[in-house]
């Protein structure tokens, strides 16, 4: 691992006691000096990633295809409204073939998936050997909301914690790499992008009125992703706190995270199970 990625995953890293409002949001003092500083360096660097992010994930998925792989990578994200979850998807995951993506976002439970465990849905939606998985938003809604919004007794909420956790270690038990990513907003910059929202037409319809009721539950929000990433970070599942106030910084750092990831698989093209000479002779011979 270069310095750069170690520079930038021990900022990232939460540890035991994240401290949110100790966070940066934007321009850390720990961030890389080789890393891009402006918006059109974050832009162009981006870019470059995507070329080595496109060759690792072509690979994974080739040995998935040919019944090869054993590993795939799991993206959670998580973050208040407007922190830039569908950014990254868009921006991220579209420098790579999405047939080797598996893109969930998970809303409140239908009636179904209200009457199973709280994992249910989750389990059901992991991405396969060779794939990669962006969960956008994803079972910490189920700590988050239901602490915040008091929908299940602290002692439930207590008990989900641990279920997570073993949960995720089963995922790297069966080869899936785990990725949890908070995108860490300030409130000044919400409400910069919520006004955004309501001044453009064509972004009218990414506005709802429930946007402005979790905003007047801003401390608690901070306060419950605390708690859950104190009770889930674990030195074999980490979460990475992202700043998240200027979109390019951001992007480019879970590009960074992933391609981490991709690269301690370092998935290989499969072996072919033909003769390439006699195959080639062949096709001149078609001629």
């Amino acid at each position: 691992m270069d310095s750069t990625t170690q520079d930038l995953v021990a900022g990232l890293l939460a540890g035991p006691t994240p401290g949110l409002a100790q966070r940066p949001t934007a321009n850390p003092n720990w961030w890389p000096q080789d890393a891009p500083q402006t918006k059109q360096e974050g832009k162009k660097a981006l870019a470059e990633l995507g070329e080595s992010l496109s060759d690792y994930q072509e690979r994974l998925f080739a040995s998935a295809a040919a019944g090869t792989a054993t590993d795939s990578v799991l993206l959670i994200l998580q973050g208040m409204d407007t922190s830039g979850k569908g950014g990254i998807v868009r921006h991220v995951m579209g420098l790579v073939d999405p047939q080797g993506v598996a893109h969930h976002s998970f809303k409140a439970p239908t009636p179904e998936e209200a009457a199973h465990d709280f994992l249910w849905r989750i389990e059901r939606r992991i991405p396969a050997r060779g794939m990669i998985g962006v969960f956008d938003r994803s079972h910490y809604e189920d700590v988050l909301i239901h602490r915040v919004k008091r929908l299940s007794s602290p002692e439930r909420i207590e008990q989900r914690y641990g279920q997570i956790n073993d949960f995720e270690n089963r995922l790297q038990e069966r080869g899936i790499r785990v990725v949890k990513v908070l995108l860490h907003i300030s409130r000044e910059e919400q409400y910069q992008r919520l006004m955004a929202r309501l001044d453009d037409p064509a972004k009218q319809w990414k506005y709802t009125t429930d946007d402005i009721e979790d905003r007047l539950l801003w401390d608690e929000y901070q306060r419950a992703y605390e708690i859950a990433i104190e009770r889930t970070h674990t030195e074999r599942n980490p979460w990475y706190i992202v700043p998240a106030d200027q979109k390019w910084a951001a992007r480019w750092c879970v590009a960074r995270l992933l391609q981490r990831e991709l690269a301690s698989i370092d998935p290989h093209w499969p072996p072919v199970t033909y003769d390439v000479a006699e195959q080639r002779a062949r096709l001149e011979a078609s001629r």
